[in-house]
């Protein structure tokens, strides 16, 4: 029996991860093996860190988005498969797109034989997607605003989380998704909940038969991810330190300086681990309220902390708020931390796909 890779794209702070930690979760339940791939342009994965706290059958595809690294992709793939993964969680970087030309099609042509390819699911935060709504209806047209709308055209499953946090305009969310694209099941849902499973009865089900591509103008495709500069960081904690209240403390302060200096945030994830656990914060908008993903250990002699930062600045700027978040989590925290290993923050580069299949 064909084991089954499940695509899942989705902008920068959808729930992404959480979706398939959750999906893992009730695929084990009814029975299934699972495995998680994580992506990302850079290394020091805070998504990695999680999916193992789900499943020993974690991989990455690094340094590039899956399109560019198509090769990579199969690989790791093929690995998990042969080592008794029936189901594979693909959770692709947050500002890629293209994936039915670029993922699905050439892994359906190369690898179809042994591996069946689930429905192209995108994952939707409805609160980010008003904001998107709002900008499109003033008749804005931002590079940003024209990546996000082509993820949503060519998903097969519009998945619409936080549901729990969305607020009584759902409804009216759910309907315009629907027209946006006609073609996609809108399937809402919490995955901090846990509650996946219409989700992944999708997954599970039959694949959707192939769909005209929406055109793609790469340049702008391009311009829309190097809005963006992008962290990856790690830092030694010196304590005791309290791991959640470290990172909130660090992330708040990088929430303040978004919010003054008018910079959208992607998401920005810090971790940090000691001795019985981990802890994990995340923030999804300048100013917003933080998520505290994972409580960890109450207090722990060291700390590492792996800072995940998508911020739309000057690169430098990102490395410069960076330090700034460090240095004021060890002020609330009485700690004291390594500066990191100098300047990390990049902007990606052209997206070059290994394949490109059109419909």
């Amino acid at each position: 029996m064909r084991a089954t890779l499940c695509p899942v794209s989705g902008f920068l702070g959808a729930g992404k991860t959480t979706t398939l930690l959750a999906a893992a979760r009730e695929l084990r339940r009814r029975g299934h093996r699972p495995a998680i791939v994580t992506n990302d342009q850079g290394r020091d994965l805070v998504d990695t860190r999680l999916a193992r706290t789900v499943t020993d059958a974690v991989a990455e595809v690094l340094d590039g988005c899956f399109c560019c690294r198509f090769d990579e992709l199969a690989g790791v793939v093929t690995r998990l498969v042969d080592g008794g993964a029936d189901v594979v969680l693909a959770e692709a970087v947050g500002s890629c797109t293209d994936l039915r030309a670029t993922v699905v099609r050439p892994l359906r042509a190369h690898h179809g034989d042994g591996l069946r390819v689930a429905p192209l699911v995108t994952v939707v935060d409805p609160v980010r997607y008003r904001v998107f709504a709002r900008s499109w209806a003033a008749g804005e047209d931002s590079d940003t605003g024209y990546l996000y709308a082509h993820q949503l055209a060519e998903a097969d499953v519009l998945a619409v989380n936080k549901i729990d946090l969305a607020g009584p305009g759902l409804g009216g969310v759910l309907a315009e998704l629907g027209r946006r694209n006609p073609a996609a099941r809108v399937v809402p849902y919490s995955a901090r909940s846990g509650e996946v499973g219409a989700l992944v009865d999708l997954l599970l089900a039959d694949g959707e038969p192939d769909r005209p591509d929406t055109g793609l103008d790469y340049d702008r495709y391009a311009a829309a991810e190097a809005e963006l500069a992008w962290l990856n960081q790690e830092v030694a904690v010196c304590g005791p330190v309290r791991p959640a209240v470290w990172a909130s403390a660090a992330l708040a302060a990088l929430s303040a300086w978004a919010a003054a200096t008018g910079a959208l945030v992607g998401h920005a994830k810090v971790t940090v681990t000691g001795e019985g656990g981990l802890a994990k914060v995340s923030l999804t908008g300048a100013g917003e309220p933080l998520s505290v993903d994972l409580p960890g250990p109450d207090a722990v002699g060291e700390g590492h902390a792996v800072f995940n930062l998508r911020v739309a600045c000057p690169p430098a700027d990102l490395d410069r708020a960076c330090v700034e978040a460090v240095a004021a989590a060890d002020r609330v925290c009485g700690t004291s931390s390594g500066s990191g290993s100098g300047p990390a923050a990049f902007r990606p580069a052209y997206p070059r796909p290994t394949h490109r299949i059109p419909a």
